[in-house]
């Protein structure tokens, strides 16, 4: 390849992948939508691969869209290292808090939180990694990150936590399954092949809690978003959060299915050490959780 991708580019194409849309997708990276269009249109000339499908309705990832959005999550992740990296040989400057969440916390409700605390105070730095819950444990435990932000159901009995918010998982299935319209029973989803996220994520392990064994998977996939195109063009039906499928509900690429169960769970901070935290940490849920006084 003669050039490299732009990696503004390739930061607003993962931010898409995460945000559902590309006009969410904008927002987030502070981009108007039709300079967005133009960007990505850009990309996929210069890749040579069509990245998003166009319609009425909104933009989704194509097959080959999904797995360029892995690749380029990398090189994102790759660049903000060496920044940082640059940063710190420049000395004098505050440590950033590190953050490791699961994905539902880090697409839907982080930004949200860092944003308010910024403009309470513009000297904040956050880092964050977006990692499925079994691995935020992972990173706790070997002392990698300040604070973690889980999914999963149980907390493991060496960590504190601290409730930050409630969630609920939803069964979506595409336009004109057989399923719209319909009442779905607990055993019926059991016995479904689904669109599922691996094993170890917040949502998996919740989803196996609540039909009393594992999910049977048509196909497994790493982030919410690589689920929700896939139920969206009718691989088979997914359970996600609500926060990852309601604009995709809202314009019509996925249906809510009623069921005859409710699976609720709880969106936690976890962290090691001291049982209060102290600091950057301790301010940072302080401010998202005060009636839980941390």
């Amino acid at each position: 390849m003669s050039t490299w991708p732009e990696l503004t580019a390739l930061e607003l194409l993962v931010t898409v992948a995460d945000y559902g849309s590309l006009s969410a997708g904008a927002r987030a990276v502070g981009m108007a939508q039709p300079n967005a269009s133009r960007s990505i249109a850009r990309l996929e000339r210069q890749l040579g691969v069509l990245l998003l499908h166009r319609a009425t309705t909104g933009a989704t990832l194509t097959a080959e869209g999904l797995l360029v959005v892995e690749w380029a999550r990398d090189a994102v992740e790759a660049a903000c290292r060496l920044a940082l990296g640059v940063a710190s040989l420049r000395g004098g400057e505050a440590t950033p808090l590190q953050v490791s969440a699961s994905q539902t916390v880090a697409e839907h409700l982080l930004p949200r939180w860092i944003s308010s605390l910024r403009q309470a105070d513009s000297s904040l730095q956050v880092e964050v990694k977006v990692l499925n819950s079994s691995r935020v444990v992972e990173d706790i435990r070997a002392g990698h990150t300040d604070i973690g932000f889980v999914e999963s159901p149980t907390i493991p009995g060496d960590l504190h936590s601290v409730t930050v918010a409630h969630d609920e998982l939803i069964v979506v299935v595409a336009p004109g399954h057989p399923w719209e319209g319909t009442t779905v029973t607990a055993s019926q989803l059991a016995q479904t092949a689904l669109v599922t996220r691996e094993a170890g994520s917040g949502t998996r392990v919740a989803l196996d809690a609540a039909l009393g064994r594992a999910a049977i998977s048509a196909v497994e996939m790493p982030t919410n978003a690589a689920v929700r195109v896939a139920a969206q063009t009718g691989t088979a039906p997914a359970v996600l959060s609500r926060l990852a499928v309601s604009e995709s509900i809202a314009s019509g690429a996925l249906r809510e299915v009623t069921t005859d169960f409710s699976i609720s769970r709880e969106l936690r901070a976890v962290w090691t050490g001291p049982r209060r935290l102290r600091g950057e940490a301790q301010r940072f849920i302080a401010a998202i959780v005060q009636p839980f006084g941390v």
